[in-house]
């Protein structure tokens, strides 16, 4: 776009047909890397798949985000994104495909959002570019192509960064209000992580808005009051409610929301970054004691239904049935029958992407982190080129204020701001996940927008100087080739592709740089101009072919649990979409429950998620997601057994994780004779056995 088209206005809506066509043909392509072959991921995430059949099954499970039908212990989130799962589950029917298109709507939407907020500042070509970068940022794609909520976080943000954009430019608070909302939306889908672009909001709309600073600090206390309102409404609601009347709050330490903010999803994810703020992790509430009242969730929450504290007992066996003593169990799975998820399934030991260890999934810490083959060719492809962006449009808002009286304050303005916003995006979540202590390489997702708008941004600043000519120009071709030789050593962690494809990054690189070097000496003539732009879009393509490439690889494998893009998904074998129905584990627990409220009770939710996707049923996970969780004390499961709230426990032969509750269902429950056919386990600790607690051991 040439400069007076660009200076038409401060905020550019001039678009040429071209710019039209090729905007379509980004958004075409969007469509297609979200949603073809979407159907083939089956549950995908199976702890949130599951969370929703549950929220499904009432509005006291629905409200709050209960993981499991017998409300016994909630899920580690809030519940908004999983609401909106839901609503789609209820409109399509129950299935993978339903739970994963609010995700790949939000990623097309986001697309073209962010066309949109490039375009209006920075022309309709730094929006197209941004549009294209963003689409073929590969978590970006897989994140978007699961039922993990980051697709929807990050279009709630791209919103919020519309309506802060809108209130810098006319320094007005209702714009800022909505923008506040938008994040405390974003709150209620994934908790702090929305909170990780406020500082680029806020110091934005604090340095850059078109009003006087006294009214700037005025208006983000008051928007900050209503982001808090809109976040933590959710979050009081759920703790002032008492415990026995919901379920235990998953990964929380005392059995609250507040706690699991600042804990689990909070400090706990700063790693390094918690000891540099001096922060801590909140130390471990003691267990209930056992003389107090029991108040687990699930079991004391429907205080009409038997089997409660207060009611007799349910189960009352007779003579002959099967699993009491003097009578042999039926339940014989036969060798290989699957009982449990596989080794492989998303989110579990042994399958090739998902942590065998604490570094396994992101690496260790450090300036670097986000260039180890983890995390690199998730989304740090254009990173460095982003990055120099930012002093590229820096140079030319600088030098155009103070050399040239073209382009009006306005619109210098509108580009300050956004530089500034993007910039701050960019930077200060950079530093985050290069120290940052727990989380998933799906979470870049969050960085994505920032790199795609200042590449976008930036890249058309760049090719402005080069074709006037102007000195700055010559790191046009300069960028190009930085980023190819980044490109390649990223490329040199990945033998089974870096053969063919460094050759063809470098080759591209090289030859698109030596040209528009060598271009830009020539006299000026029409023809050269052509040249030029077609050795610029060389460069282009020569950097975003690993990005592309790894952005397609989530349609090759349907093993996307804790989604991630790159080579190894074109050479795993697809796990099965769906779940059985019916195997021989689940058949004999029907056949033989005896009236107990929960069908049965595992140590973890990844053994409990898919029982509870085969049946429906509420399935007891005793430890919550991990395993972990001090739910409740070996006398409260004692009285539960007592009381005929569940009676077949699916434990692991060894391991750690809540040994108390595990050992007293060892000394106190039958082991089921399975003819020797035990399963792997969904988790460290070795086999599963299945234990009768209605027969003594």
């Amino acid at each position: 776009m040439n400069q007076d088209t660009e200076t038409q206005s401060p905020i550019t809506r001039h678009s040429s047909l071209a710019a039209c066509l090729a905007l379509g043909a980004v958004l075409l392509l969007a469509l297609f890397l979200h949603f073809f072959r979407l159907d083939q991921e089956g549950y995908a995430n199976l702890y949130y798949a599951a969370t929703v059949k549950s929220m499904l099954t009432s509005w006291h499970n629905f409200f709050y985000a209960s993981f499991d039908p017998g409300g016994f212990v909630s899920v580690d989130k809030p519940p908004l994104g999983l609401w909106v799962q839901a609503l789609s589950a209820t409109i399509f029917g129950f299935s993978g495909w339903s739970l994963l298109l609010p995700q790949a709507i939000a990623g097309v939407l986001s697309v073209a959002l962010l066309y949109h907020l490039v375009a209006r500042v920075f022309g309709a070509w730094a929006g197209i570019i941004a549009a294209l970068v963003l689409t073929v940022s590969p978590i970006f794609i897989a994140a978007n192509r699961n039922n993990t909520m980051d697709g929807q976080l990050v279009f709630t943000s791209l919103i919020a960064a519309w309506m802060v954009s809108i209130a810098i430019e006319r320094g007005k608070l209702h714009w800022l209000i909505l923008g506040a909302i938008f994040v405390g939306i974003g709150f209620n889908i994934k908790m702090l992580q929305a909170v990780m672009v406020l500082p680029a909001f806020w110091i934005a709309y604090l340095i850059a808005a078109r009003t006087k600073w006294y009214w700037r600090i005025a208006h983000l206390a008051i928007a900050s009051v209503v982001l808090a309102i809109v976040s933590l409404a959710w979050v009081v609601a759920v703790d002032l409610t008492p415990a026995e009347d919901r379920p235990f709050i998953g990964s929380s330490k005392n059995n609250t929301e507040m706690e699991l903010i600042v804990g689990h999803n909070g400090i706990t994810r700063l790693g390094a970054l918690a000891n540099v703020l001096g922060l801590r992790n909140t130390p471990g509430a003691p267990r209930q004691q056992a003389d107090q009242p029991i108040a687990k969730p699930g079991l004391g929450a429907q205080s009409a239904q038997p089997g409660q504290p207060g009611q007799p007992p349910r189960f009352q066996p007779q003579p002959g049935q099967p699993g009491q003593p003097g009578q042999p169990p039926r339940f014989q799975p036969q060798p290989g029958q699957p009982t449990q998820p596989q080794p492989g399934q998303p989110g579990q030991p042994g399958q090739p992407g998902a942590p065998r260890g604490p570094n396994d999934e992101t690496g260790d810490p450090g300036i670097f982190r986000l260039f180890n083959k983890q995390l690199a060719g998730q989304t740090s492809w254009l990173l460095p080129l982003a990055l120099f962006a930012i002093l590229a449009l820096a140079a030319e808002l600088f030098f155009t204020h103070h050399a040239s009286r073209t382009a009006p304050s306005t619109l210098l303005s509108a580009r300050f701001y956004a530089l500034l916003l993007w910039s701050i995006w960019l930077i200060s979540q950079t530093i985050f996940f290069s120290f940052a202590g727990l989380f998933h390489r799906y979470y870049l997702e969050m960085l994505s927008p920032a790199i795609a708008a200042l590449v976008g941004a930036g890249g058309v600043a760049l090719w402005n100087a080069y074709a006037r000519k102007n000195w700055r120009g010559i790191f046009l071709p300069f960028a190009i080739l930085a980023s190819a030789a980044i490109e390649a050593i990223i490329l040199l962690q990945f033998s089974d592709w870096n053969g063919w494809l460094i050759p063809v990054v470098l080759g591209l690189g090289a030859l698109a740089s030596i040209a528009l070097v060598i271009l830009i000496l020539l006299p000026a003539h029409p023809a050269l101009r052509i040249s030029q732009f077609a050795f610029a879009v060389i460069g282009v393509i020569a950097l975003l072919i690993a990005p592309t490439l790894w952005s397609f690889t989530p349609m090759l494998s349907a093993d996307s649990g804790l989604p991630f893009a790159g080579p190894e998904l074109a050479t795993r074998p697809a796990r099965p979409a769906n779940l059985p129905s019916e195997n021989r584990l689940i058949e004999y627990l029907r056949a033989n429950r005896g009236g107990a409220q929960f069908l049965v009770a595992t140590l973890n939710a990844q053994s409990a998620s898919p029982i509870i996707l085969a049946t429906g049923e509420p399935v007891m996970a005793l430890g919550g997601f991990g395993g972990n969780d001090q739910i409740l004390t070996p006398e409260q499961l004692a009285q539960a057994v007592a009381q005929n709230d569940v009676r077949f426990f699916w434990l692991p032969q060894g391991g750690n994780q809540n040994d108390d509750l595990v050992r007293w269902v060892n000394n106190n429950c039958a082991r089921v004779n399975q003819s020797g056919a035990q399963q792997p386990a969904p988790n460290p600790g070795g086999a599963q056995t299945l234990y009768d607690c209605a027969r003594k051991r």
